[in-house]
């Protein structure tokens, strides 16, 4: 049974319930890094199981660079105005306006690029290969990771996040799903600059 300094520790860490946090340092055998992974793992679990509510509440966060010639506005939704009222939901829409001005990225989700676009990247990436040696196996492998990367760097969900290189955005949203009981998605972002 986890003593109750480290069920403190952990939620005050992790934010989580202090439900969540007695089973997960039971299942780790009250090691508390372990126990952190096991939280990521069920909010993945979780953000999965909600992911099919419908979020029609949410908040437009706006985010102006102290030298203001940079300018956010994130379109981020929740299902319920408590949540929307939320210091934690705010909090993560801060931070998300902070990572678009800071690594500009182009869409929300890979899905969102247009196929023409990647296609464009394709054809760069295969005229780089085009007088190589290497076998034609080996060229489509290196073709494709050239392309995850690239969907990596201009999509905000997959990019790593500015303050924990150790989380996606992605990662970071889960997180908030499984704290906030609710399915959060990013709608739309426009990122503007002088």
């Amino acid at each position: 049974m986890p003593n109750i300094d480290e069920v403190k520790q952990l939620r005050e860490e992790t934010g989580v319930s202090i439900t969540e946090c007695q089973k997960a340092l039971k299942e780790a055998n009250n090691d508390l890094e372990k126990a952190k992974e096991v939280l990521r793992k069920w909010g993945k679990k979780l953000a999965e199981k909600k992911s099919s509510r419908e979020a029609k509440d949410g908040l437009i966060e706006i985010y102006i660079h102290p030298n203001q010639k940079i300018g956010v506005m994130l379109d981020i939704r929740c299902e319920t105005d408590f949540v929307k009222k939320s210091e934690q939901f705010k909090k993560l829409a801060h931070d998300l306006t902070l990572q678009i001005a800071g690594m500009k990225p182009s869409y929300v989700k890979p899905e969102d690029v247009p196929e023409e676009i990647v296609d464009k990247e394709r054809e760069i990436y295969k005229e780089q290969f085009s007088k190589s040696d290497k076998p034609e196996k080996i060229i489509k492998e290196i073709l494709e990771g050239k392309i995850k990367k690239y969907l990596e760097e201009i999509c905000l969900v997959s990019q790593p996040f500015v303050k924990n290189p150790d989380k996606t955005i992605q990662d970071l949203i889960n997180d908030a799903i499984a704290k906030l009981g609710e399915n959060i998605i990013v709608k739309r972002f426009t990122r503007y600059e002088i």
